[in-house]
């Protein structure tokens, strides 16, 4: 179908969007992305565009203790929190579940702030970016913080969302059985459109605030730390982002690189790159740096930036393949647009990384990253931060048959979490469930043997022990 076609594509989704109400802002940044795509865009970052890029480390780092909590007093805290986590079989805010003593992650993220709040006397306001999916759950849960809410800001504000668009000819697709499965988040670069069209951008300056910390709510290392604060605030940059060390589980993973043509900061993520690049993707001695998704950045320069450009940041395009239903492989092929809320780093000029130490860095995105925050690896402290306590984080890998659903890995681990402090990996194939007390040290494999017990005070002792 020719581009004259295709164009009947965007009014329908215009008018979807607008029969919705969605934010006319983020209308024309939907708009924006459409025409890319229609004319060929695919997002790609090639490998031979690119070079490797260093950085300096927050270790090696000077920040005044009274920078430090100048900065924090002029930050605005703000967490990602639209995920169902769905990859776990859940259907709540992935941010509910729980992590030790009982409490959330939302509990955690909560108490760190207002731990923060009172050692610096700061305002340090939390926001949560919602979908629509997560919001009342998430403000039920913080209903037991009365405090938590900062005079003249809100709790949360909501993502945008969008229609999928069929890939024969990228017109809104339909989907009668459920018409909530036509609809996809715009991707977490959706923060600045939602930002702005929510008012929030002028009003956290109207209000004095000049620095905002972003990062995603699965991620409890990143606490808006006010050395952090005080490096960000004196380098004078636009924006930064927390950078750390690839390991060998982020091989598939995004990296930050620097563009030839101008020398900018990219951020490639996996779906930008070619299938003749994988290898390079690949390569931890050229590509030496991830991104945390731990952002900061200048609320006043943002502001001009985005007037400038009328609201659209212009962040690069990534064309997400999906089925209209994810569950259902026979169902429509549809092209998600999406963009990386890190990709802003190649929009300001000046911006910046810095190494950070993997204690910022503790994502939980599937049951086996659960299962060591569960355990004795990490130790919750005072102020709620965690600390690593254990030599090593160690590699889990769960039978995805038994323990991938969060209920059915709850069943295996009624008594909680093995001690995993001495371990260096484990192994689960086959249906184990574990008793009070056991101890993981060293490598451990467990094979599958049909239904099994660990029992209570086992130590289970491996090769490198």
């Amino acid at each position: 179908m020719g581009i004259s076609g295709r164009s009947g594509g965007l009014e329908k989704a215009r008018a979807k969007m607008l029969d919705a109400g969605v934010d006319p802002v983020a209308i024309e940044t939907f708009a924006h992305y459409y025409r890319l795509l229609e004319h060929g865009e695919t997002g790609m970052i090639p490998e031979s565009t690119i070079e490797p890029v260093d950085m300096e480390s927050l270790a090696d780092v000077e920040v005044p203790d009274d920078v430090a909590a100048d900065a924090i007093g002029k930050t605005v805290a703000i967490k990602l929190n639209g995920g169902l986590g769905t990859s776990m079989g859940m259907e709540r805010a992935k941010s509910l579940l729980c992590v030790r003593r009982g409490l959330s992650f939302l509990d955690i993220i909560a108490r760190q702030a207002l731990h923060l709040r009172q050692q610096y006397d700061v305002r340090l306001p939390l926001l949560f970016m919602n979908s629509f999916r997560t919001s009342a759950d998430t403000l039920h849960a913080l209903g037991r913080y009365e405090d938590l809410a900062v005079d003249g800001l809100p709790l949360e504000f909501l993502q945008n969302k969008e229609p999928k668009l069929l890939t024969a000819d990228l017109t809104p697709a339909s989907w009668p059985k459920d018409p909530d499965l036509e609809w996809c988040p715009p991707g977490h670069g959706d923060l600045y459109t939602a930002l702005r069209g929510t008012g929030l951008l002028d009003r956290m300056i109207e209000l004095g605030y000049r620095y905002v910390f972003v990062s995603n709510s699965d991620n409890l290392g990143a606490v808006p730390d006010p050395r952090v604060a005080g490096w960000f605030a004196s380098t004078g940059a636009p924006f930064a982002i927390e950078a750390v060390r690839r390991t060998a589980s982020d091989r598939k993973g995004g990296h930050f690189a620097r563009r030839k043509a101008d020398g900018r900061i990219v951020l490639r993520e996996t779906a930008q790159t070619l299938p003749e690049d994988r290898e390079a993707l690949a390569d931890l001695d050229r590509h030496r740096f991830t991104s945390t998704n731990n952002l900061w950045f200048d609320l006043r320069a943002m502001k001009t930036v985005l007037d400038g450009r009328e609201g659209i940041l212009g962040l690069p395009l990534i064309r997400n393949l999906k089925h209209v239903d994810p569950a259902d492989p026979a169902s429509p092929e549809v092209v998600q647009i999406e963009t990386a809320m890190g990709a802003a780093i190649e929009v300001f000029d000046g911006a910046r990384l810095i190494e950070v130490g993997r204690d910022r860095f503790i994502p939980v995105k599937t049951t086996n990253d659960l299962l060591v925050l569960r355990s004795d690896v990490y130790e919750i402290g005072a102020d709620f931060a965690l600390t690593q306590v254990a030599t090593d984080v160690p590699y889990v890998d769960l039978d995805a048959d038994h323990y991938k659903v969060v209920g059915e890995f709850d069943k295996r681990f009624p008594e909680g979490a093995p001690s995993l402090a001495k371990a260096t990996a484990l192994k689960v194939e086959g249906d184990w469930t574990f008793g009070h007390g056991v101890q993981v040290v060293g490598s451990v494999e467990l094979d599958a043997k049909g239904a099994q017990r660990v029992p209570a005070g086992e130590v289970l002792s491996g090769s490198d022990d």
